[in-house]
């Protein structure tokens, strides 16, 4: 970050030769407490509402699908109009425009009457994963494997030097607030989510989750650091039938086996481990002893055992669009996911939502909600300025204050460098898992779901299995395809491959010796397959180079299974949705690793 505070025409941000023009709140010598202390004592209501919300954003005006759509408000003239200073991102260009936007922003920021900078957020960006609710891909960042393949690793070593090249990354291009990582266990392998977590064992995930945050952040969190929000609190993985609570099909969490604290375990490790900030769940909490409303509402999980259990208080920001809804013009119109609350009108719900201890509402972008509130009496402003204070506290500690401002140059610089980029193939390399078989090796090489460019430098590439000594098959786990233009991008439902598929693979694996790669996104029924691979490899999002090397034995499968594999369906919708390893005599148990697979 620059060393020299200057907005970008050049005119000083903040004035440090102390002429008698610097307020108190921005002097950086004075202790964080006293400089929010003495910022809070001059905001407006307004204005602590504005702060409380969390809008989203795009980079100008940009077109969230291709074709004649209207574009998406990038959000910026909510800076001036309604004083919002939190966003999420929803696309990052290249690093340099991404830079330039952050300065652009932090511009309009500073030009209010209390210069309050802004903070961007960002869902993850370093994997394989393209969803517009839960993460994207782009921007020239390095790219790593899925979270649940960091936990492949089972190295909280490697772990936290990745972290912290992402942290490296997001810092430079102005993101300072990760809304991940995710601390739900995979104890539901149906749920679309599955590769946002850090896999099945709370022990395992608890290790993972505290190398992650103290690699995002420092030991503390300062102007180096990207605060971690961690989610879904109280645990969002025990998704009744596995779906999803983006939908009214997922609007329970369950409990079956009684297994409730069993999800507070990698919460835990991120409340050691310093997280800045939490997010809750969207779904109701179904038979845990706490109120039967969504985690967003309910005052039961965030004051009474998150702030009151843990202590913790830090920012609470609900998941997106809980009250609201989302509308893209002229694409879709998404309804709210007030799970609980339905009956509610939205000014109850927001009432509801304060009442519970959230700090800042996900996605909203209307301060009245939170002014309407404090104008009926239900909400008074004592209660606003303690959310105030934590929003500010995590402001002030990023050094947002002092010094918003991001190199484009450096970030250039920082961001894909071939240092980034080889460690993130060395991670994706270290993820894999050797499932069954042995590596092989062949010169002429039928691929699918591999570019042919990519194969190429491995062998000759063939047109026909008939032509080839060796095919190299790359799957994704098996989904059920969903109707909606969001739902389409989770993929939930059956973990087994249609049987024609499974047909033709076995037909083809009789043909000729084939390595099957399966993308694990969620823990796919591999029965079919195992008995006719050559080799079975699982991975967690990965480039071509990377698997083709490690199916031709060039290089060593080093990971291990961070969740059991089952063996149908049927044991899946047996196995109750709360409680780890509880899928009946799996094709493959948590941690395996097959003979041969490289070295322990």
């Amino acid at each position: 970050m620059r060393t020299l505070l200057h907005h970008t025409d050049g005119t000083p941000f903040r004035d440090l030769n102390h002429n008698g023009t610097m307020e108190p709140y921005e002097d950086p010598r004075l202790p964080v407490e006293e400089r929010v202390d003495d910022l809070l004592a001059r905001m407006t209501l307004p204005e602590k509402a504005a702060l409380m919300l969390h809008g989203r954003m795009l980079p100008g005006d940009q077109r969230i699908l291709p074709g004649e759509h209207e574009p998406f408000p990038s959000g910026a003239r909510l800076i001036p109009d309604r004083g919002l200073t939190h966003f999420a991102m929803m696309a990052v260009p290249d690093a340099r425009t991404m830079a330039q936007w952050n300065n652009h922003v932090q511009d309009l920021a500073a030009a209010g009457r209390l210069g309050i900078p802004v903070t961007l957020s960002s869902d993850p960006r370093h994997g394989f994963t393209a969803n517009p609710a839960t993460a994207h891909t782009g921007g020239g960042f390095s790219t790593g494997p899925e979270p649940v393949g960091l936990a492949a690793t089972d190295d909280p070593a490697l772990v936290h030097e990745y972290a912290a090249l992402i942290g490296r990354e997001l810092c430079a291009v102005g993101i300072r607030v990760a809304i991940h990582p995710m601390a739900d266990l995979a104890t539901e392998p149906r749920w679309a989510r599955i590769s946002g977590t850090f896999g099945e064992d709370p022990e395992r995930a608890a290790r993972m989750i505290d190398a992650y945050i103290r690699g995002l952040q420092g030991e503390h969190i300062g102007p180096g650091s990207v605060a971690c929000m961690t989610k879904h609190f109280p645990g969002g993985g025990p998704q009744e039938h596995g779906e999803d609570s983006h939908f009214a099909a997922g609007r329970h969490l369950v409990y079956p086996g009684g297994e409730f604290e069993t999800h507070l375990r990698p919460f835990e490790a991120a409340f050691a481990a310093g997280t800045a900030q939490i997010m809750p769940a969207y779904a109701i909490p179904s038979g845990s002893g706490l109120a039967e409303v969504g985690a967003n509402f309910n005052h039961d999980v965030i004051t009474g055992l998150l702030r009151g259990k843990y202590g913790f208080d830090g920012v609470v920001c609900t998941d997106f669009n809980a009250i609201t809804g989302m509308e893209v013009p002229g694409v879709v119109s998404l309804p709210p996911r007030h799970w609980g609350v339905e009956h509610l009108s939205v000014a109850e719900q927001v009432v509801l939502t304060l009442d519970a201890g959230a700090d800042q509402l996900g996605g909203e972008t209307d301060p009245g909600l939170i002014l309407a509130a404090v104008a009926s009496g239900a909400v008074d402003e004592q209660r606003i300025d303690a959310s105030a204070r934590r929003i500010l506290r995590d402001k002030f500690r990023l050094g947002l204050f002092d010094d918003p401002y991001v190199d484009p140059d450096e970030a250039e610089r920082v961001v894909g460098t071939e240092a980034g980029r080889a460690l993130g193939r060395e991670v994706q390399r270290r993820s894999l898992v050797h499932l069954a078989g042995q590596p092989t090796t062949g010169t002429r090489l039928y691929v699918e779901g591999v570019d042919p460019a990519v194969a190429a430098r491995f062998g000759s590439v063939v047109d026909t299995v008939a032509e080839a000594d060796l095919a190299v098959v790359r799957l994704r786990a098996p989904y059920e395809q969903r109707e909606g233009l969001l739902e389409q991008h989770f993929h939930s439902g059956s973990l087994e491959f249609p049987a024609p598929e499974a047909e033709r693979l076995a037909a083809l694996a009789a043909t000729v010796p084939t390595v099957f790669a399966v993308q694990l996104e969620r823990p796919a029924v591999l029965t079919p397959l195992a008995p006719h691979a050559a080799l079975l490899l699982g991975e967690f999002g990965a480039e071509d180079e990377v698997v083709l090397s490690a199916a031709l034995g060039r290089t060593p499968m080093t990971g291990s299974l961070p969740f059991d594999l089952p063996r149908s369906d049927r044991a899946v919708a047996a196995a109750r949705e709360d409680v780890p390893f509880d899928t009946r005599d799996p094709l493959f148990r948590y941690g395996h690793r097959a003979a041969g697979a490289g070295p322990a």
